[in-house]
């Protein structure tokens, strides 16, 4: 294989930052300058690059994050932005990465995982990968009534909603005790600006901000971000609509006080564990922190 320089962590570096960011744009269609430029990239987020000159030609990124198992942390890393300059692929070089991560991580995490597309399903288990079945939860709902006073589009373009959207990624409470995760509001940030950002509404009398849409008798909730605990029927109440029929949940709903459908759903999650941890079944990684 020729020789490549490695390197990581070089956000401040701008010539590899931008190469960077401009072969996740052609690799995935991903926008990171914008979730850069409004600071979104932590000491979190560490990407280990090969680079020829002050050109990225592979990389994979680290996101160092904790995961709420039954209320109780445990120490984890997720892999993203898994990726090779089409020029350089077939060179070994995202193997002899993944390798330099494990060398780096040994003995620091209790769970390491991804999410892979279909492409790539063969190649994570050569590395102690195994591959995990997740549920989709959802609910049936029926109109009951509904208050639609205190609750506020939020414009991730006006510097004051950008704020209060900033505050509470950084202070919130897990989405579930059950299986959420905690600090990740550098990927939560990411959705805000570049996936969600036409559907983040305000509660005021709540104090949390939902992520969701509507479409025809449907609802996909994909996060709820609150720094209290609230009641599940006091949010529906809020953003449910009078049509709505069936709640879909994309992350592991613990509410009290509803009844829980769910299926199997196949996303690609891989998972690499160390000494007794076991991850758990029956669970859906929230989407607005998958990397």
């Amino acid at each position: 294989m020729q020789e490549f320089i490695f390197t990581k962590d070089y956000k401040h570096n701008e010539p590899l930052r931008k190469s960077f960011f401009e072969l996740a744009a052609n690799t995935f269609d991903l926008s990171f300058e914008n979730w850069y430029q409004k600071g979104g990239w932590s000491e979190r987020y560490i990407p280990f690059s090969f680079v020829e000159g002050e050109k990225v030609i592979a990389n994979v990124s680290v996101n160092i994050l904790e995961l709420i198992i039954n209320g109780e942390k445990k120490k984890a890393i997720q892999i993203g932005t898994v990726m090779t300059h089409p020029e350089y692929r077939s060179r070994g070089l995202s193997t002899s990465l993944m390798n330099k991560v494990l060398m780096e991580y040994e003995n620091k995490y209790d769970f390491m995982y991804l999410f892979a597309n279909d492409t790539v399903l063969d190649f994570y288990p050569k590395f102690g990968f195994k591959a995990v079945e997740e549920h989709q939860f959802s609910m049936d709902f029926t109109p009951s009534q509904f208050e639609y006073t205190g609750i506020r589009k939020l414009n991730v373009s006006q510097a004051d909603d950008l704020r209060v959207i900033y505050k509470f990624a950084a202070e919130r409470l897990p989405v579930s005790q059950r299986f959420g995760t905690d600090c990740t509001q550098g990927i939560l940030m990411y959705y805000c600006l570049n996936v969600f950002c036409n559907d983040i509404y305000y509660l005021e009398n709540e104090n949390a901000i939902a992520i969701y849409k509507k479409e025809n008798n449907h609802m996909d909730i994909f996060d709820i971000i609150n720094i209290k605990e609230v009641k599940i029927q006091d949010i529906l109440t809020k953003i449910a609509g009078r049509d709505t029929e069936k709640i879909t949940f994309h992350f592991t709903p613990d509410y009290k006080g509803i009844d829980l459908k769910s299926d199997i759903s196949h996303g690609g999650l891989f998972v690499r564990t160390t000494g007794e941890n076991l991850y758990p079944v029956h669970v859906k990684h929230p989407i607005t922190s998958i990397a």
